[in-house]
C-alpha cells in the first residue's frame, strides 16, 4: 500500500522578487482610471488595509509577509524531506501558459519525462536569488506514475486529459514557483514531479488570460469563457486520486499550490484587496477538519470572492477527507495589500 503526505502551499509570483515589488499589483490597480477617486488613497480603504500599508507604502509589511511565507515553505520542505517521497503530485492552475485557445482541459495529468525551464528569461526585474536570466532549472518527471494516475482516474469515471510533452509552455508558474519556493534555500529538489493541471480560472482563463487586468479592462459577462470544474468535482477528484495512489507501491506527496482570494479577481472590492472574510471562513473549516463546508461551497461564491485558485486546494481537501486526515499543522498569512491571502497546511501520515 502506498503512503501519502498532504501539503498545501502558495505559488505567489512576487515572492521571487525583492520586497519593494510585493505590492506592485496594488500599485497598478489604484492607478486605473475606473477606480473611484475615494479609493485611490489609503483614507478610503478598510482600517486593516491602511495599517498594513503604513507610512512606507507597505515596505515594512512586505518584509514581514516574506518572512511568513519563507517560514511556511521551509517547514513544508522539512516535512517533505522527512517523508522522502518517491514523487510529488502538484495540483496547480495553468494561467494561459501551456493551455490556450486551442485546448483548455478541465484537468490534465502531465506525465513528462523531465521538466526544464528558465524562469528569469522573461521575468520583469531582478529575482531575490540574484540568479542570471539564462539560469536553467531541471526537474525529473515520472511518466509511469503519471500514466498510473491518469489510468486510475479514467477507470474511476474522471475524464482527465494527459500529456507526455508541453504544448505552449514548458512548465506553468503554478508548478514552477512551487518547486522554486520549496527550494528557497537552493539545496536542490530531488523528487520527481507529476504536475496535475486544474482549470481554476474557468470563465477568465482566455477572456482575461488568467491574469491581472485593471478595472477598466475587466471583461464583461458576454466576453467570459465556459466555467471551471465545480468545486465538488475537484473535491471528489482529489478523493479518487488519493484512493488510486494509496493502492500503489509508492510514497507520494500530494501538494496543492495556490494563494486563496485574489484582489485582481474580486471586482466587488474594485480589484484592490481580497475577500479576507471568505478566506478566513474556509481556513476555520480547514482547521476544524470540516471538509463538508469546503465541498459545499458553490462556484458562484468562489468566483464572487476571487477564490478561483482555491480549486487546487479543493482537490487536496477531497484527498485528505478520503484518507480521514485532519491537518497536523496550518498557518494563515493574511494580507490586504499583497493581492492575496496565503495558507500552508501539512497532513502527515
Amino acid at each position: 500500500m502506498g503512503q501519502i503526505l498532504g501539503l498545501g502551499v502558495t505559488h505567489f509570483p512576487p515572492l521571487s522578487g525583492p520586497d519593494e515589488n510585493l505590492g506592485r499589483i496594488l500599485k497598478r490597480a489604484i492607478e486605473d482610471p475606473a477606480v473611484p477617486e475615494r479609493l485611490r488613497q489609503p483614507e478610503g480603504w478598510p482600517a486593516a488595509m491602511r495599517e498594513e500599508y503604513g507610512a512606507d507604502a507597505g515596505l515594512t509589511a512586505a518584509g514581514l509577509h516574506r518572512e511568513a511565507l519563507v517560514a511556511g515553505f521551509r517547514n513544508a520542505r522539512r516535512v517533505l524531506d522527512e517523508f522522502a517521497p518517491d514523487f510529488v503530485v502538484i495540483w496547480g492552475d495553468d494561467q494561459y501558459e501551456n493551455f490556450k485557445e486551442d485546448i483548455i482541459p478541465p484537468f490534465c495529468v502531465l506525465a513528462y519525462d523531465s521538466l526544464a525551464t528558465k524562469p528569469w528569461e522573461y521575468y520583469r526585474g531582478p529575482n531575490v536569488w540574484n540568479e542570471p536570466t539564462d539560469k536553467t532549472f531541471a526537474y525529473q518527471g515520472h511518466p509511469s506514475a503519471g500514466k498510473f494516475i491518469a489510468s486510475g482516474m479514467l477507470e474511476a469515471g474522471f475524464d482527465v486529459s494527459y500529456a507526455y510533452r508541453p504544448l505552449h509552455h514548458q512548465l506553468g508558474h503554478a508548478f514552477l514557483n512551487t518547486l522554486l519556493f520549496l527550494d528557497y534555500d537552493r539545496k536542490g529538489f530531488p523528487y520527481p514531479v507529476v504536475p496535475f493541471q486544474v482549470n481554476c480560472y474557468g470563465r477568465r482563463v482566455v477572456a482575461q488570460q488568467a491574469g491581472a487586468r485593471g478595472l477598466s479592462q475587466f471583461p464583461s459577462e458576454a466576453d467570459l469563457d465556459p466555467p471551471s470544474p465545480a468545486p465538488w468535482r475537484c473535491f471528489d477528484l482529489g478523493a479518487a486520486c488519493a484512493r488510486i495512489v494509496e493502492k500503489s507501491p509508492w510514497r507520494v506527496a500530494l501538494i496543492a499550490s495556490s494563494s486563496w482570494s485574489h484582489a485582481f479577481l474580486t471586482p466587488k472590492h474594485y480589484l484592490l484587496y481580497p475577500d479576507v472574510e471568505a478566506d478566513r471562513a474556509l481556513y476555520d473549516a480547514l482547521q476544524a477538519g470540516d471538509y463538508a463546508t469546503w465541498r459545499q461551497r458553490p462556484l458562484s461564491a468562489i468566483e464572487d470572492s476571487g477564490q478561483q485558485e482555491i480549486l487546487n486546494w479543493m482537490c487536496l481537501m477531497g484527498g485528505m477527507n478520503e484518507l480521514g486526515r485532519r491537518p497536523t499543522e496550518t498557518s494563515y498569512v493574511q494580507s490586504y495589500i499583497f493581492n492575496s491571502n496565503k495558507c500552508f497546511a501539512t497532513f502527515e501520515p
